[in-house]
C-alpha cells in the first residue's frame, strides 16, 4: 500500500502554491468547511471525509480555477463528498440532498452529476485512494502490541486525523506517515526518542523515520477540533479544463427565489 499511495496524492507543487498564494487558500478552506458540515449532518464515517478531501486536493492541484465564480466551489465540494460517500457508505443519500443547512446555492442533480464526471476524469478514475484512515488501524495495533486499542485511543486518533486533513500543513506528508505519527502521539503523552525507535522497529510497513518525526512534531502542536464543528461555507468550484475534458457545459443552480443558468 505504501508503494501505491503516492499515486493518489496531489501534484508535488500543490502545497507550495497554496502557501505562496498562487492558488487561493480560501477556496480550499471554504470547500473543506462545507464538506465537514454535510459530513457531520449525516454522520458519515471518517473515511468518507478524508476521501472527499483527497479528491478535492487532487482536483484543485490539477486545475486552474476561474476567479469570481463563487458558486462553482460549492458545486465541487458537493461532487467530491458525493463521490466519497458512494465509495464508502452503505446508506447513500441523493446528491441533491447533500446540500444541507442553508447553502447559498442549490444545484440540480444533473449539474452535480456532470461535476462528478469531471472529477472522475480529472483524477484518472482512481477513486479508491489511500488516506491516513487506511493505515491507522495497522499502526495503532502495532503500538498496542497487536492488541485492540481502547475506544478512547481510537477516537482520539480519528480526531487528530480529521484535524490534520482539514489544514494544509500535513499535505507535505504521505497518508502512511501521518497515520504512523498519529499512532505514536496517541500512544504516548510525550514521545521520547527511544520510544520512537522502538515503535519504528515494530512497523513492517516502511515509513521514513525523519519524516514521521517531523510529522509528529506538528501533531503535538495540533489543536483538536470538536466533532460539532459547524463552520460551513457556500463555496463552489468552476470547472475549467486546459485539456478540454470539461463537459459541464451549462450548469443550473438556484439562488434566492429564482433559477439562474450559468454558462461555462
Amino acid at each position: 500500500m505504501v508503494e501505491k499511495e503516492k499515486d493518489f496524492l496531489p501534484e508535488n507543487d500543490y502545497l507550495m502554491r497554496l502557501r505562496s498564494g498562487d492558488l487561493d487558500l480560501n477556496v480550499r478552506t471554504e470547500a473543506v468547511n462545507w464538506i465537514w458540515k454535510a459530513h457531520v449532518h449525516y454522520g458519515f464515517g471518517e473515511m468518507s471525509f478524508c476521501l472527499s478531501i483527497n479528491y478535492l486536493d487532487r482536483f484543485l492541484s490539477s486545475y486552474e480555477l476561474p476567479r469570481g465564480k463563487s458558486w462553482i466551489v460549492q458545486l465541487l465540494a458537493v461532487a467530491c463528498l458525493s463521490l466519497a460517500v458512494k465509495m464508502e457508505e452503505i446508506t447513500v443519500p441523493l446528491s441533491v440532498d447533500l446540500q444541507v443547512g442553508e447553502p447559498k446555492y442549490l444545484f440540480e442533480g444533473k449539474a452535480i452529476q456532470k461535476m462528478e464526471l469531471l472529477v472522475w476524469r480529472t483524477l484518472g478514475w482512481r477513486m479508491k485512494a489511500y488516506t491516513p484512515c487506511t493505515f491507522i488501524d495497522y499502526f495503532m495495533r502495532k503500538m498496542y502490541l497487536d492488541e485492540i486499542p481502547s475506544i478512547r485511543s481510537v477516537s482520539r486518533s480519528i480526531q487528530l486525523i480529521i484535524s490534520a486533513t482539514k489544514g494544509i500543513d500535513f499535505l507535505e506528508f504521505r497518508p502512511s506517515e501521518i497515520a504512523a505519527a498519529v499512532a505514536m502521539s496517541v500512544s504516548w503523552e510525550r514521545p521520547q526518542a527511544k520510544d520512537i525507535d522502538k515503535a519504528m522497529s515494530c512497523y513492517s510497513i516502511q515509513v521514513q523515520k525523519d519524516r514521521v518525526m517531523k510529522c509528529l512534531e506538528l501533531i503535538q502542536d495540533l489543536t483538536l477540533v470538536t466533532a460539532t464543528t459547524t463552520a460551513g461555507f457556500a463555496v463552489a468550484y468552476a470547472p475549467q479544463s486546459p485539456n478540454g475534458v470539461l463537459e459541464v457545459g451549462c450548469l443550473s443552480y438556484k439562488s434566492g427565489e429564482g433559477t439562474t443558468t450559468v454558462g461555462v
